[in-house]
């Protein structure tokens, strides 16, 4: 069992604003608009089964991340999997040796993995948060901390309903028959 993980703000905090949006703009924000708050994302993708576990945090950090986790393995088939893999990044809430110390003696099936240095790329969890970026949070014109959360967990679930594991077809003799040419 293998699980990309990673945590990601939800993008900038919303800015009510008193005008409503027009044609042509996204919204209008005047001298008395304020900005509302922020939201942390966090998710853990599956690649197996192109199933993502999204929560809505206040922040980013060792509890958010733990929690994120615990939502992961209090589901089977993670709770009873030999081994399930969280493949993160050097983030500060899950990054160094304390953190696979803190994973694993809680989780004694779960393993923790740390993409190199600038290779994000490598965490499928990255691709879904970029597909987040583009198509939920932007653009900004979210009046409320409430309709972020709604938005991302709306999109959450229509992901998980329509999505399809990657089939992986790049093998190594076909790399070689490439490089050869």
């Amino acid at each position: 069992m293998r699980l990309c993980q990673e945590g990601s703000p939800a993008g900038p905090p919303p800015l009510p604003s008193h005008l409503a949006p027009g044609q042509a703009r996204s919204r209008r924000v005047n001298h008395t608009s304020g900005r509302g708050g922020a939201l942390a994302y966090l998710a853990a993708y599956d690649i197996h089964r192109a199933k993502v576990f999204g929560r809505c945090e206040q922040s980013t950090g060792i509890v958010p991340f733990m929690r994120l986790v615990e939502q992961v393995m209090g589901n089977e088939p993670y709770a009873s999997a030999k081994r399930v893999f969280f493949i993160v990044d050097d983030g500060s809430s899950h990054g160094g040796r304390s953190a696979i110390d803190r994973l694993a003696s809680r989780f004694p099936n779960a393993v923790m993995v740390h993409t190199p240095v600038h290779a994000s790329w490598l965490n499928q969890i990255e691709v879904f948060f970029s597909i987040v970026q583009r198509k939920v949070v932007s653009p900004n014109d979210f009046t409320d901390l409430d309709a972020v959360r709604n938005r991302l967990r709306a999109f959450e679930d229509r992901y998980n309903a329509t999505a399809q594991p990657f089939q992986w077809r790049f093998t190594t003799p076909l790399s070689n028959r490439l490089r050869q040419s």
